[in-house]
């Protein structure tokens, strides 16, 4: 009985019921869970949408800008560009930015971290075990909006080397119809500048009468005088072009991303931090940044292409797992490929000032009283002339070091003013100088990650005069420079000299000068080398695509097989003209036997 009476009461009609509404219950929980997945997964993919681009770019810099707009000429692209520092304006205006736009405003911006990453390397064991100061640019427009605005190109042979160093495609005639493309000089078009580019160029307008002492000097020392530097022949002193457009900074921001920031395929995001590169395998499928201490996720169809510099762009590779196994296993940082080339081979320039104090007071010492410089500030922003509208850095040159050097190796910028410490100390006294230094410099070093904190600064290590010829080329520069100063020319103008000063005198002596007073011409780059596939230190390829790889480029002065013979901004910019070109699919522009100065002999130095 009691064994029927339980089979009853478990097939009773009330638990039949029960059981029927628990699996019903269960059922529909499912169901709702089912469908909160599928609309999460469709949120996902719909926020995914909503945030994904054909091409995220990594930097509003030098190269960033270019890209941005070079890529946005075609209405179906569509393009994010992050950039971790500020705007470049301020409600609109250059003129509330004027330690950005004011030409001569530049030292302020080299000093404090507002628009700068304000990078430090390692103590330096060649040069007195110092720890050498490295501004690099954090806003639009990048080391471009913190510049001394000197435009030069580089030698034609320089370009000719990266070919043979594996960069095919990169030689002169490929590269220079990029920056003529890239250039509209104020003196017109000819067969090596560009007269239809949104970057303009110029020249100075202080005919400031140290700035002619100088240039006659050199002509009486021996030296030719070239009426362009950046045309048929660089060797010589002249005038120097400079990024500066009716009296104002004409950076990357404002000559190529201003006119592309209205495009509707366009999106620009500053104060954004981009910590990671995501894959999916070794395929890029986009960046992870932090935004108003937000970490978010941008997708990109087509390429993530890293603009970051020659320091930001191989830290980001390595925090993303692109680097030596070896060091990033030690972070614990997964691998997704061995590429022992990323950070390696940092190339800088070095350059010392010489100093000579000036008789007449006719240099920018009286300049720097507050009262001119209220004088000065007013007139730049009412009408952007005067003494504020350029960056003093109007004429120089490039010479041989030596007899059977095929091409200068050695730069000069002249100005007729006194700068201490990288503009952070005040002058003290009516002088003028020139910075000199080696373009071609034997030493080379590697940046590697400090930690896995992307706000953390890379271990910088230049490895700076490690080698003897270094040292020898330094010892070169402060004798043809005193040479140069020693002149007629200078006679009315020339007071004692104030560095090295003249106690200094044997090699011993200018050797440990050189220790104690070199410093960058913050020309980093190399980081992320371009080469041949069996290069086994290449980063990029001719392409400038990421090897090992897929769907991911770098195109900076990172991607520079070796450091050109001078200033770094204008082989940038042309650097991503020319990219540009690649990625769109586009045929390389090519100038042919175009002509290049080469000395009538080379058994003497002059």
């Amino acid at each position: 009985m009691s064994y029927l009476t339980k089979g009853v009461k478990c097939c009773s009609p009330v638990n039949q019921m029960h059981k029927v509404a628990g699996t019903l219950f269960k059922a529909h929980i499912l169901g709702i869970n089912e469908r909160f997945k599928i609309s999460r997964t469709s949120s996902q993919l719909s926020s995914e949408k909503a945030n994904s681009y054909n091409y995220v770019i990594v930097g509003a810099g030098s190269a960033g800008c270019v890209l941005a707009n070079r890529l946005t000429e075609d209405p179906l692209s569509t393009v994010l560009l992050l950039e971790a520092g500020p705007k470049d304006t301020l409600l609109g205006s250059k003129r509330l930015m004027w330690k950005i736009h004011m030409p001569a405003a530049l030292t302020y911006n080299l000093c404090d971290e507002k628009y700068n990453w304000y990078y430090h390397t390692t103590s330096q064991k060649h040069m007195d075990n110092r720890i050498m100061y490295w501004p690099r640019g954090r806003v639009w427009g990048g080391s471009s909006s913190l510049n001394a605005m000197v435009y030069i190109r580089g030698h034609a042979e320089d370009y000719n080397r990266w070919s043979r160093e594996g960069a095919i495609g990169w030689d002169y005639e490929h590269c220079l119809p990029y920056f003529k493309k890239a250039q509209t000089h104020e003196l017109g078009p000819d067969q090596y500048r560009g007269g239809n580019g949104p970057l303009y160029v110029s020249r100075g307008k202080t005919n400031h009468p140290l700035h002619h002492a100088f240039l006659e000097a050199s002509q009486q020392a021996g030296y030719p005088f070239t009426d362009d530097m950046n045309g048929y022949q660089q060797e010589g002193f002249g005038w120097m072009d400079m990024t500066i457009h009716q009296g104002q900074r004409w950076s990357t921001a404002s000559a190529y991303l201003r006119s592309a920031i209205t495009r509707p395929n366009l999106s620009v995001a500053e104060k954004t931090l981009v910590t990671k590169i995501l894959f999916q395998g070794t395929k890029s499928i986009g960046v992870e940044y932090v935004k108003n201490g937000q970490r978010k996720k941008a997708f990109a169809s087509k390429e993530v292409i890293l603009s970051g510099g020659a320091i930001n762009s191989p830290q980001l590779l390595m925090l993303s797992g692109i680097g030596n196994a070896d060091d990033l296993k030690k972070l614990g940082i997964p691998i997704v490929c061995h590429l022992p080339g990323v950070g390696q081979n940092l190339q800088d320039h070095l350059e010392v000032y010489v100093q000579q104090k000036c008789t007449k007071p006719i240099t920018l010492y009286s300049a720097q009283k507050p009262v001119n410089m209220m004088r000065i500030g007013l007139e730049w922003l009412w009408k952007f002339t005067g003494e504020g509208a350029t960056a003093h850095l109007e004429s120089g040159g490039f010479i041989r070091s030596e007899p059977g050097v095929p091409h200068p190796d050695i730069q000069f910028h002249f100005l007729p003013s006194q700068v201490i410490d990288h503009g952070r100390v005040a002058s003290t006294m009516e002088a003028y100088q020139v910075h000199v230094g080696p373009m071609r410099s034997t030493s080379v070093g590697w940046l590697k990650l400090k930690s896995t904190d992307p706000n953390d600064h890379p271990i910088i290590e230049p490895n700076y005069m490690s080698t003897e010829r270094d040292i020898w080329e330094f010892r070169q520069c402060v004798k043809l420079t005193r040479e140069i100063f020693a002149q007629k020319a200078f006679e009315k103008f020339r007071g004692p000299e104030i560095q090295p000063g003249n106690h200094v005198q044997s090699d011993k002596e200018i050797d440990a000068f050189i220790r104690q007073k070199a410093d960058s011409a913050y020309h980093p780059s190399c980081t992320c080398k371009m080469g041949q596939l069996s290069d086994t230190t290449a980063v990029v390829d001719p392409q400038t695509k990421v090897i090992g790889v897929e769907n991911l480029r770098v195109v900076d002065a990172s991607i520079m097989p070796s450091v050109v013979s001078g200033n770094l901004n204008a082989p940038t910019i042309m650097i991503a003209e020319k990219a540009a070109d690649i990625i769109k699919g586009l045929p390389s522009l090519q100038e042919k036997n175009v002509p290049v100065y080469k000395p009538k002999t080379l058994e003497t130095q002059r």
